[in-house]
């Protein structure tokens, strides 16, 4: 169990969880209308970005060399961090969500948005290493907003974000990036 503290202090597990805490409370308070709910559909999907940038920080470790080399095999591990990271979105959204009695927000697309930020975030710091991990969720999410209404399917692929649970194209690309993160992070691990 020592191991497991020293992993998650090492990982600023700590800091990142009451970032996304706060960052939860912040966005939903902030975002709600006069009465009572969130004011835009966008709420539940910035509320997740925030979630899984606060805990981006914690996909590298202090020392990548020594985690490249450890005797003990990190594979397993990278995958449970991310998916945990993922879960902990969720949680924290479905967690505002239950206290807000008049939200629109499924539990579908808390799962689906979540599982496909957690997989962008986990490509981010394969590619850029774990502290710009956050770039690609960020730059997904800025063009997802101002992009113009999806009406064919590369549009709907590009604005997964924010299409209605059940869109074949919203579930599939989030799949393919909660599946590519997930593999290519716990293989590869982050950059350098």
């Amino acid at each position: 169990m020592r191991w497991l503290t020293l992993y998650a202090r090492s990982r600023q597990v700590p800091a990142s969880l009451a970032a996304v805490v706060i960052g939860t409370v912040l966005v939903w308070t902030f975002a709600r209308d006069g009465g009572g709910g969130p004011a835009d559909s966008k709420v539940p999907v910035f509320v997740l970005v925030a979630s899984v940038v606060a805990a981006s920080i914690g996909l590298g470790g202090q020392d990548l060399a020594l985690d490249r080399t450890a005797a003990i095999p990190w594979r397993l591990r990278r995958a449970a961090h991310v998916l945990l990271v993922g879960v902990v979105a969720a949680a924290a959204l479905l967690t505002a969500r239950a206290v807000d009695e008049e939200s629109w927000v499924t539990t579908a697309f808390i799962v689906r948005d979540s599982a496909g930020l957690t997989g962008l975030v986990a490509l981010g710091a394969v590619l850029g290493g774990a502290q710009y991990a956050w770039t690609p969720p960020i730059a997904w999410l800025s063009y997802t907003v101002f992009a113009p209404s999806p009406t064919s399917l590369p549009t709907r692929v590009a604005s997964w974000m924010l299409l209605p649970p059940g869109a074949p194209a919203a579930t599939w690309t989030a799949l393919a990036l909660a599946l590519t993160g997930t593999a290519a992070y716990a293989f590869a691990g982050p950059r350098r």
